[in-house]
């Protein structure tokens, strides 16, 4: 019997069984959140160093996104049937090599190559990581379980950049991720040590044409913008890139309707709610990731700032996450994201106004609010996506879930990169380019309002379901008075 069933009382103790699970996965998951940050701040050097312009070197952020996406889905047909400690040593181990490659990159092609393969690793952490502590826990820790592993989500936008700085200024930016390493061989012994290795099971036929057909169209999709970006219009590249992906995602939506064992469950989406929550989970990634990528390079590029002080200087959107942390389950989940969007479009608001002066203590004070949202926004959709559903339809969504985040965050990523490029094209001083930057973050601010809009309806869910519900103890409250 799993420590999961022994015990539902809410003060119940963790098992030593699930702290060593809750302390391995936490190794793992700080190093795949870490490094989804780390390198923002390490864009600018790369161009210098690797000859290659903005528009080029956004995709070492890109690949990793849409290589975590990618291999997310399969995690869970992987975990059963290797076994769910086993599938997170190997992950932790193809994310290390990845590491490694990365560091040993002489070329853009090759660094684009290799943060793809440590994405592959990264993306399977997280999910293997929640079957590893869950299959330990009660109902009433999965709370503060979340609460322990939500640490390493919380930190990573304010830890990222300033090691990252460190690291790029004191050795240069291959340090980033040699310092993967260390701490990748020692989450691999931990978790050979503490983690029970438990054999797989038979589990059903692998949905192999449905992976191909969700990564074709992601990275079709993805790269046909960007491309359309970097063009100024559709060109060639950009129209094949759209049509390959639309069709190829076309093709995975009439696969999933028709298959037994589908790698993702469309059918979830005749929920109107869980609709409104996947796709305020999707703009709210594009508008959270791809705007972490600005605010460095806009101190780099036209303050003049090093590796060090820039990553110094949007540290304190960890500061804002680290206060939200209070008040993330203590509205419903549909108020929450409602206000989660309208925080961060509020702090989007005056870095639409930035200038080659702008004060820093202004600039630290609107990212501490930004923090707030981004805090705010880790968990309220995807709970109010949960509400939604049945209890045995969660294990279909929670992937889902995961995949539309870190799509948006690689399209908001490649989308931005590519409008601030050609911002900056023609602009010489740093008045111009601050007017570069203001006028991208016109961008954000529209994808911050496409999230808003259903957030709004799964606000008006929630207050409907809380009425309802009001309204029947009523009627029972009148019944049993008669």
């Amino acid at each position: 019997m799993t420590d999961a069933t022994t015990d539902t009382r809410a003060d119940q103790p963790f098992s030593p069984t699930l702290r060593r699970a809750i302390s391995v996965v936490m190794i793992g998951a700080s190093r795949s959140f870490l490094d989804t940050t780390i390198v923002n701040v390490a864009v600018h050097s790369l161009a210098g160093d690797l000859h290659a312009g903005l528009n080029s070197v956004q995709w070492v952020v890109t690949a990793y996104l849409l290589a975590l996406a990618a291999v997310i889905p399969a995690t869970g047909w992987a975990a059963r049937r290797f076994g769910a400690a086993r599938l997170y040593v190997a992950a932790l181990i193809v994310f290390t090599i990845g590491s490694v490659l990365c560091a040993s990159s002489t070329s853009l092609g090759m660094l684009i190559a290799a943060r793809a393969v440590q994405g592959i690793g990264g993306g399977a952490i997280m999910p293997v990581g929640t079957i590893i502590w869950t299959a330990h826990a009660a109902k009433s820790q999965m709370g503060k379980v979340i609460a322990f592993l939500a640490i390493p989500i919380i930190l990573a936008p304010a830890l990222g950049p300033v090691l990252g700085g460190l690291l790029i200024q004191g050795v240069g930016w291959q340090t980033i991720f040699w310092f993967n390493v260390p701490t990748g061989v020692l989450g691999i012994v931990l978790a050979l040590r503490l983690l029970p290795m438990e054999k797989g099971s038979v589990a059903e036929r692998f949905d192999v044409l449905g992976l191909v057909l969700a990564s074709l169209g992601i990275v079709g999709i993805t790269y046909g913008l960007a491309e359309l970006g970097i063009a100024g219009g559709l060109n060639a590249a950009a129209l094949v890139g759209l049509a390959v992906g639309c069709v190829a995602l076309v093709g995975f939506v009439a696969h999933a309707l028709n298959s037994r064992h589908p790698l993702l469950d469309v059918r979830l989406y005749r929920s109107g709610a869980f609709t409104a929550a996947s796709i305020a989970t999707f703009a709210l990634g594009a508008a959270n990731y791809g705007g972490m990528i600005l605010m460095p390079l806009y101190l780099q590029t036209v303050r003049g700032e090093d590796v060090i002080i820039a990553g110094l200087l949007v540290a304190p959107t960890a500061i804002g996450a680290l206060l939200s942390a209070p008040f993330t389950d203590r509205w419903g989940a549909g108020i929450t994201s409602f206000a989660v969007a309208a925080v961060l479009a509020a702090a989007t608001i005056p870095f639409l106004f930035l200038t080659a002066s702008t004060s820093y203590w202004l600039l630290c004070v609107v990212m501490v609010v930004r923090g707030i949202g981004f805090g705010l926004s880790i968990l309220p959709t995807m709970t109010a996506a949960y509400q939604a559903l049945r209890p045995e339809q969660i294990p279909d969504a929670t992937p889902q879930l995961n995949v539309l985040q870190r799509v948006g965050g690689a399209i908001g990523t490649a989308v931005l990169a590519v409008v601030l490029t050609g911002q900056l094209r023609h602009q010489t001083t740093p008045a111009g380019k601050a007017d570069g930057f203001a006028t991208t973050f016109w961008w954000v601010l529209g994808i911050t309002f496409i999230a808003t809009i259903p957030t709004i309806l799964l606000a008006y869910i929630e207050h409907r379901a809380r009425r309802r519900t009001h309204r029947s103890r009523l009627e029972e409250a009148t019944d049993i008075g008669h």
